[in-house]
């Protein structure tokens, strides 16, 4: 709009011409608003409140007469108060780069006396607390022109070819160097402890896989070895088996060759020569009759013909003993008493002969002479039966 004029943000309107401003000042004061302007009439000028700098560079003598370069930054800006501004507005409103260069005159002041109250010890090591105190004494007439500090960096302090700060601060190195050297040698040392340790793990670690590889490998040869004995011992153990088999089968065909033996030899010869006692026990008791027939005349006849019948009741009796199947249970008793019994048998036939002859005519005694050697009646027909003993020591069975 036509006379209508707005300040920026960072800036301060000032209006001369018409009424005069706050405190008699030659102009209105303008900030964050717009406002009408006559042409012609007003003048309108604008002021920065935005931020300035300022650099100071200044030989600075201390309170023990070293001289010391110091260099300096100043950040400032215009106050916000319409006083401020007025002030500021009377003095730099036609050059407002002035400012930059007025400020650092002032702060060289201050910095030089300051410096001058202070030893290069105290400058070095509170550098702090000189700014603080320059900016105390400069506070009062930076007010004045309308301005405000809101930083002072002291930046670098050098005293040139003097090298009294590098003395000063030679114990400071060689302490801090000492330190660092301790601390080096520290260092060191605790790596060297560390690469040792490490070297320890990594030789326990290997000595533990070696020791495990070996268990491993000592298992392996083991089952190894194991399975090729497995096959041998297979076989050792296959071949035992059948040699004891065979020893087995040997020993049961050596039985049944002792028994086939005992059958077809031992039991037959036993037999025969049973057979051949039991015919020299019959012509002994053949002579022993015919003895006694010779002493009794008046039997003649009939112990003629008992001795007549006597070789054909053996003879019988021999042979049904040849044919018969004796089982031996007690050896050489058995079979004297298998003879006993047929001659006992025999004898016991005999005497009853006698007594049924003896008893009858003389009719019936020519009768039984004139049959020659015929069995009379059947009484002298040998049966063969069966018999056995009560026990293992009693007599034999003859079938």
């Amino acid at each position: 709009m036509f006379g209508y004029r707005v300040p920026a943000p960072d800036e301060a309107m000032l209006i001369s011409g018409g009424r005069r401003g706050l405190g008699g000042a030659p102009f209105r004061v303008v900030t964050g608003h717009g406002k009408f302007v006559l042409p012609v009439f007003r003048k309108v000028r604008f002021l920065t409140l935005s931020m300035c700098e300022a650099e100071v560079t200044e030989t600075c003598v201390t309170k023990q007469g070293i001289s010391l370069h110091v260099r300096a930054v100043i950040a400032f800006k215009v106050g916000n108060d319409q006083e401020s501004i007025i002030n500021a507005g009377q003095r730099f409103l036609s050059d407002q780069e002035q400012m930059s260069i007025l400020t650092g005159r002032i702060f060289a002041g201050h910095l030089r006396a300051i410096i001058g109250s202070m030893t290069v010890e105290e400058i070095v090591t509170e550098r702090q607390k000189l700014a603080a105190e320059v900016l105390d004494t400069s506070k009062v007439e930076m007010a004045k022109i309308g301005l405000i500090v809101d930083s002072l960096q002291i930046q670098s302090i050098d005293d040139g070819d003097t090298g009294y700060i590098a003395a000063m601060s030679a114990p400071h190195k060689a302490a801090i160097q000492r330190q660092a050297q301790i601390a080096q040698a520290q260092a060191t040392q605790a790596s060297v402890e560390a690469e040792q340790a490490a070297a320890r793990k990594q030789a326990e670690y290997a000595r533990q896989t070696a020791v495990v590889q070996a268990e491993y490998s000592a298992e392996v040869d083991r089952a190894q070895a194991h399975a090729s004995q497995a096959g041998p011992l297979a076989q050792a153990h296959a071949q035992q088996e059948v040699l004891e088999a065979q020893t087995e089968l040997a020993q049961k065909q050596a039985e049944l060759r002792q028994q086939q033996l005992v059958a077809e030899v031992v039991k037959p010869a036993q037999a025969e020569a049973e057979r051949v006692r039991i015919l020299a026990a019959a012509e002994a008791q053949r002579m022993k009759i015919q003895a006694e027939a010779a002493a009794s005349y008046d039997r003649v006849a009939l112990d003629r013909m008992l001795i007549d019948q006597l070789p054909q009741i053996v003879k019988e009796a021999a042979g049904g003993l040849a044919g018969a199947n004796v089982n031996v249970l007690n050896g050489a008793d058995g079979l004297g008493e298998i003879a006993a019994g047929l001659v006992s048998q025999g004898l016991t036939i005999l005497d009853s002969v006698r007594q049924n002859l003896g008893g009858q005519d003389k009719e019936k005694t020519d009768t039984v002479g004139a049959a020659g050697g015929t069995n009379p009646g059947g009484l002298l027909q040998l049966r063969a039966g069966k018999g056995r003993s009560s026990d293992d020591d009693g007599p034999v069975t003859v079938d």
